[in-house]
């Protein structure tokens, strides 16, 4: 049974209250977005504020807003945000993604969003966990998410998405149709030779070849051993490393 907090370096991520606890592609997707040219960030369905508050410990100015449709879940990362050493640049919206658009908030440098992706599978009993792991139309569908970010991510803007391979592959066919398309592209694998768990891909306006790099979680020889280009990733972060 996962613990109710998680202990990073700097931060502490309490998630007794979220249904999606701290998970390893969580914190992998918070430590590998491009964040260079960020100024403003939007982090959708934060849940316990991980990526948020990830955020703002790697890049020292950046504005960042969360929104998490769960009101537990938001409560919780309204406290986290708080208790890091960055709470006064991050604020919290505990709405939907479409409320959070009908208000028109200021176009975004960076959107970032680790978004729900079981849509086929059985759902789950509990109704918090389902609406974080199932993508459906009355809760994150792909096509609000691409339509979301078409309309407020700043022309230069990046959006950054975790998701495994097949369901990439119809998100990018979805955000193509809004004139969002694959820049980057992080293939994420257990260990070397193994297949594909997640693409980490940063999604632009212009159509450009897509840049392709791999990461794998652990080494070859030590299923127990996490992999150099793992530790170099998440170095300032997890406190085994």
């Amino acid at each position: 049974m996962p613990n109710d907090y998680f202990q990073f370096q700097q931060f502490r991520i309490e998630q007794s209250a979220c249904a999606m606890k701290v998970s390893t592609d969580a914190c992998l997707l918070g430590a590998a977005a491009d964040l260079t040219h960020a100024t403003r960030l939007l982090d959708i369905g934060t849940g316990t504020g991980l990526l948020a508050v990830m955020a703002a410990q790697r890049h020292p100015t950046v504005e960042i807003e969360a929104v998490e449709i769960e009101a537990a879940a938001a409560t919780q990362a309204t406290a986290n945000a708080a208790a890091s050493p960055w709470g006064g640049r991050i604020r919290v919206h505990a709405q939907s993604l479409a409320q959070y658009a009908a208000a028109s908030p200021a176009p975004f440098s960076h959107i970032i969003c680790n978004p729900p992706f079981f849509r086929q599978s059985l759902r789950s009993p509990n109704a918090a966990r389902t609406t974080a792991r199932h993508e459906s139309a009355d809760t994150l569908s792909f096509e609000a998410l691409a339509a979301f970010a078409a309309q407020f991510l700043e022309p230069p803007g990046l959006l950054t998405l975790l998701l495994p391979p097949p369901e990439m592959r119809e998100l990018e066919r979805v955000a193509a149709a809004y004139g969002l398309h694959p820049a980057t592209r992080l293939v994420v694998r257990h260990r070397p030779g193994s297949r594909p768990l997640r693409h980490i891909t940063g999604f632009r306006r212009a159509v450009q070849a897509t840049a392709e790099t791999e990461l794998t979680i652990r080494t070859a020889a030590d299923e127990q051993q996490y992999s150099p280009e793992f530790r170099a990733r998440l170095a300032g972060f997890y406190l085994a490393l």
